[in-house]
């Protein structure tokens, strides 16, 4: 299966790497191909809301940067694992306006092709997982209908070997 991996984490060896370096090796081995794009690398606008995607773009956003690289992964992938920091109950901002711009690509349907989510996630305080996981549970496991490929946090226990086994079971 094609697994894509979004990093919204901005510091290259953080916790979020490290969770992210767990899962892409034990999917791997397991024979999937993981493609992980760091989004804070990357310039991505946000969301114009001038739905040029859903008329004449046919699907395609007006902006030209680097979501043009997500897009063209959302059409073939099978899971999409978002990975993020937590900041003030939510994922990133950067990872926040790439699900923005998922709007050309996913809606008001998912590709065919993209079937899981899953989502890994760190922050300093146990606590403060409810908002991106509201997000998860209604934008894309309850509107896209997709199936739960898991969520890990680094507040659960052996969270790095839950991740494995999540790879692993794809």
């Amino acid at each position: 299966m094609k697994v894509l991996v979004l990093n919204g984490s901005p510091r290259p060896n953080g916790i979020t790497a490290s969770m992210i370096s767990v899962f892409k090796e034990a999917a791997e081995n397991k024979g999937h191909e993981v493609a992980v794009i760091d989004v804070c690398r990357k310039n991505i606008k946000g969301c114009l809301a001038c739905e040029f995607c859903h008329n004449k773009g046919e699907g395609r956003c007006v902006q030209k940067d680097d979501m043009e690289e997500i897009h063209a992964h959302l059409k073939d992938t099978g899971m999409l694992v978002l990975a993020s920091p937590i900041y003030y109950h939510g994922i990133s901002g950067q990872l926040k306006c790439v699900i923005d711009r998922f709007y050309a690509s996913l809606y008001p349907k998912a590709p065919e092709s993209l079937k899981k989510a899953a989502m890994l996630l760190a922050s300093g305080d146990p606590d403060m997982y409810t908002g991106a996981r509201f997000s998860f549970d209604g934008d894309f496991l309850g509107y896209l209908g997709l199936e739960d490929g898991g969520f890990v946090t680094n507040h659960d226990e052996n969270f790095m070997e839950k991740i494995r086994q999540m790879a692993e079971t794809i």
